[in-house]
């Protein structure tokens, strides 16, 4: 699967191209709203809200529909026919999948960034929760999003590293203190927020759009490198607006736009 942003920069170009410009320099009376339907990963919600306002100002014309769930939730919906336009997924394995079930051009999916773990705690953390090996503490209350989530895969793999630091039964300690498993990221915050958890794990980006929650970095070595990748749907019928969204994406400002909101650069 070819993962190099230039390469798909590429691609995208010779679409436009072969599909002819779609979008209008400007709208006048009773020029119809095209729509453009992004699915995304939940931990995009607040970076791709901004991007693609951003998007929507210099396309006239154009509406941006954003649909924010679980990776896994967003794959088995567009497997099952829901209309859609672009895909960005935390996980390398829904992506997979959709190329696998001809969903998705193999030569199209690109890193367009990344992101890592960090605990998140409520303001006045009722834990007083100080490091890492604190998770284990018996009674603590920890939200994880579910194991086919792809944080929550992350964070059952950052908590194998961690049993080579703290203990071969750490990991087994600290999901002895799961209350929560959670569909998407955004519910892991939203339990964090109201007080039901004493703690989360989340990705970065979700502790700099919560910024009133307390937070506790998760060092290199026991941390995971999410990757997420951004595809055109092979049954678009927008496949040119759909190339030119990626590659805003992919531009110097909506990467900046992505940075802003914590994300980091593809590794």
């Amino acid at each position: 699967m070819m993962k190099r942003p230039a390469l798909l920069v590429a691609l995208i170009a010779l679409l436009v191209t072969a599909c002819g410009a779609q979008t209008p320099a400007s709208v006048g009376p009773g020029t119809e709203l095209r729509t453009l339907t992004v699915f995304a990963a939940a931990s995009l919600t607040d970076a791709f809200e901004e991007l693609s306002a951003h998007f929507e100002a210099a396309h006239p014309g154009v509406r941006v529909s954003l649909n924010f769930a679980g990776s896994q939730a967003l794959r088995t919906q567009i497997e099952e026919g829901a209309q859609a336009d672009v895909f960005a997924s935390a996980s390398g394995e829904e992506m997979d999948a959709l190329v696998t079930g001809g969903l998705a051009d193999a030569q199209a999916p690109a890193v367009f960034l990344s992101n890592k773990l960090v605990v998140i705690m409520p303001a006045d953390n009722p834990a007083a929760l100080e490091s890492l090996e604190g998770l284990a503490t018996p009674g603590l209350k920890l939200v994880l999003a579910a194991e086919d989530v792809p944080v929550g895969n992350y964070s059952r793999q950052a908590l194998d590293l961690m049993n080579g630091a703290y203990g071969t039964d750490f990991k087994a300690r600290v999901l002895a203190n799961v209350v929560s498993n959670e569909d998407n990221v955004k519910q892991v915050v939203a339990k964090v927020q109201l007080g039901e958890a004493d703690a989360g794990i989340v990705y970065t980006s979700d502790a700099v759009a919560s910024p009133e929650l307390q937070k506790l970095e998760i060092p290199a070595e026991v941390n995971v490198i999410a990757e997420y990748q951004i595809v055109p749907l092979l049954r678009s019928p927008n496949l040119a607006l759909a190339g030119e969204f990626i590659a805003y994406a992919l531009s110097a400002d909506g990467q900046a736009i992505l940075r802003a909101w914590g994300f980091l650069p593809p590794q």
